[in-house]
């Protein structure tokens, strides 16, 4: 009996100790801090930046906006080539594509049954095209992720702001969703509401903030896709606009949508931007704007860089092919982010901490070094405020950017940071402002360091921190590229003759798109110091920021003596609050005038007028073509 009393308490002894041991050896992680992202979210985190690909009956008349009323024979590209597009998107490291599928004229460039406004009355195909399927279907074969757009706005719709487009538009999303495979990303826009088309009524329709119910879509979404991202819904989705079309988010990059931590949600942020200064669909000329592959390392920057993703535009021309003026600054851009992350420095270097958590391998210093963004060094609970991590290097080397990463399966807990490196045999501030980290923070330093120690001293946190990567990069030199060279003959008119009466009107055309004529009186009269023959005009919205006086339709009139006025155009400037860029408006036909009259019909803010730049443009030779939008013609 005593013996069989021993061997059980010895056995249970042996137990505690086991499990005691796992314990000390499996140490349990910190709490989650405030918000954490879905599986869904982290997974696209993880995609950090793909294509945007605007493609619709705009590319043919040459507008940002339709208004609804162009005809569905517009739509007819020459020699479409989307493997083509989706093959050099791949190769550049894009790891997606989100195509266009209806913006807010309300074509639809899939055989839609819910609405006759489709891509079955184009001529092209005889009726039978589908451009989704054929993104759909080029997305798998090379490899990256598909997803679409689907703008809430409908200026063609005759029910739109009724019941009756709800209905539709849900079709839209469950045809969208239901048959072209996987979508990773779902774009609703945030444009809602104003004049248009609207099957023939002409009007203004306004909305109510809650007209599109996307409560009900989102639960929509989620049951026929509940891995796809939603963009906007309101602040229901998962992600939500980085704050501007220019390509990068805020800086500290908070991923909340409360400051109430008992209800805080997870809200990624998105960068949007375009490659070609032009807009987002393809204008005719746009190849020599451009963007440089290092201003879209410069954006890539201030996008992935800060915690976003980025999502770069490159239309399609009316051949349905990229521009090769774009994909040659895409290539360019793509070898270069592969050599900024080819090298990290700090892999397996030696790294050390001032505190462990539990003082376990788990959570040690060398775990934000190892490679795997899934582990991590955590100091002890205690450690909120002051700490630090610092990595030995066997050797010197030159860096200017340091990347950091949380895991942020725990939350985004550091709040404020500075980076040291060793040098001249002290240890000396190469950066101060650090502030969040999160999925990622990427901080570029004024000038190339050479060292063989780095310090992280995190200095304010929400909780202790979890810090996964700890890494040194440095930029590399462009690459070769061979950027297209601007055009020998001018495309605007000279304006050095120019005068008006209006005070500071010479801003408008100092060339010098920083200032800019502003006038409570909404036009501007220009004497161009002779007559004159053009075929449109141009006009720069302010570059300020500010939004009063910030022009969005206007008329612009002529005369050939100062008195008597002819309209020969009238219209809006699309977008222009978010993405202020050149407006170009051609004329059905050429002009002859001296004088010139630029009206504000509206204003984003106030009843003026603005204008940073205004030109006036030169015939088009005869051997180029313009296509202007035909009259509606009813499916």
């Amino acid at each position: 009996m005593c013996s069989s009393r021993k061997l059980l308490y010895a056995c249970f002894f042996c137990s505690v100790a086991t499990v005691f041991g796992v314990i000390l050896c499996y140490p349990t992680e910190p709490p989650a801090c405030g918000a954490i992202p879905s599986e869904r979210q982290l997974a696209w985190l993880r995609m950090e930046w793909y294509a945007f690909v605007h493609f619709g009956i705009n590319s043919f008349t040459g507008k940002e906006w339709g208004y609804g009323d162009e005809s569905p024979s517009l739509f007819l590209p020459t020699s479409p080539d989307i493997d083509g597009a989706v093959h050099a998107f791949r190769d550049a490291g894009m790891t997606g594509v989100i195509y266009t599928a209806k913006h807010h004229d309300g074509f639809c460039l899939w055989p839609t049954q819910s609405t006759p406004y489709n891509i079955t009355k184009s001529p092209w195909m005889n009726g039978k095209g589908d451009v989704v399927k054929l993104f759909s279907e080029s997305c798998a074969k090379y490899g990256i992720k598909f997803g679409v757009y689907v703008s809430p706005w409908d200026r063609n719709n005759p029910e739109y702001g009724k019941e009756g487009y709800l209905l539709a538009y849900e079709k839209q999303i469950t045809e969208l969703l239901s048959h072209y495979g996987p979508i990773f990303e779902i774009w609703f826009d945030g444009a809602n509401g104003g004049d248009g088309y609207y099957g023939g009524a002409r009007e203004q329709r306004n909305i109510s903030e809650t007209y599109y119910n996307f409560p009900r879509l989102v639960t929509l979404i989620r049951n026929l896709q509940p891995e796809c991202i939603i963009w906007g819904a309101d602040g229901l989705g998962d992600v939500q606009w980085g704050g501007s079309e220019k390509g990068c988010v805020p800086y500290p990059c908070l991923n909340t949508v409360s400051s109430d931590t008992s209800h805080e949600k997870w809200m990624s942020l998105e960068a949007d931007t375009t490659i070609n200064r032009e807009g987002w669909f393809w204008h005719p000329g746009q190849e020599h704007s451009v963007k440089s592959p290092a201003e879209l390392m410069g954006i890539y920057l201030a996008s992935v860089g800060r915690g976003g993703n980025l999502i770069l535009n490159v239309a399609l021309n009316r051949e349905g092919k990229a521009d090769p003026a774009d994909l040659a600054s895409l290539a360019a851009f793509g070898e270069m982010r592969r050599k900024l992350l080819a090298v990290d420095y700090a892999l397996g270097a030696e790294a050390v901490s001032d505190s462990v958590r539990f003082n376990s391998v788990r959570f040690a210093a060398s775990r934000a070094t190892d490679g795997d963004p899934e582990t991590y060094w955590c100091p002890a609970d205690t450690q909120k405020g002051f700490s630090f991590l610092e990595l030995r290097l066997p050797h010197l080397v030159t860096f200017d950017i340091v990347r950091l990463r949380e895991q942020i399966r725990l939350g985004q807990r550091v709040r404020a940071f500075r980076l040291e490196a060793f040098l001249d045999g002290n240890w000396r501030t190469i950066d101060d402002s650090g502030s969040s980290i999160g999925f990622q923070v990427m901080r570029q330093l004024p000038t190339p360091v050479t060292t063989d120690r780095v310090r992280l001293v995190i200095t304010r946190t929400r909780a202790c921190p979890c810090i996964s990567e700890f890494s040194l990069l440095r930029s590399p030199a462009p690459v070769t590229y061979s950027a297209v060279a601007p055009s020998a003959s001018p495309e605007f008119l000279s304006r050095a003759r120019w005068k008006s009466s209006s005070p500071n009107a010479a801003a408008a055309w100092d060339a010098c798109p920083e200032s800019h004529w502003q006038s409570d009186f909404p036009e501007l009269v220009v004497d161009l110091g002779a007559s004159e023959t053009f075929s449109g005009f141009a006009y720069l919205p302010r570059q300020d920021g500010e939004l009063s006086s910030l022009t969005n339709r206007f008329r612009f009139d002529v005369s050939n003596d100062g008195v008597n006025w002819s309209t020969v155009s009238s219209g809006e400037f699309p977008n222009v609050q978010a993405n202020p860029i050149l407006q170009r408006v051609h004329f059905p036909c050429t002009v002859t005038a001296r004088f010139i009259r630029f009206i504000a019909s509206s204003s984003i803010q106030g009843s003026g007028a603005s204008a940073a730049e205004l030109y006036l443009i030169l015939p088009v030779p005869s051997s180029v073509s313009i296509n202007h939008p035909d009259p509606f013609v009813s499916p």
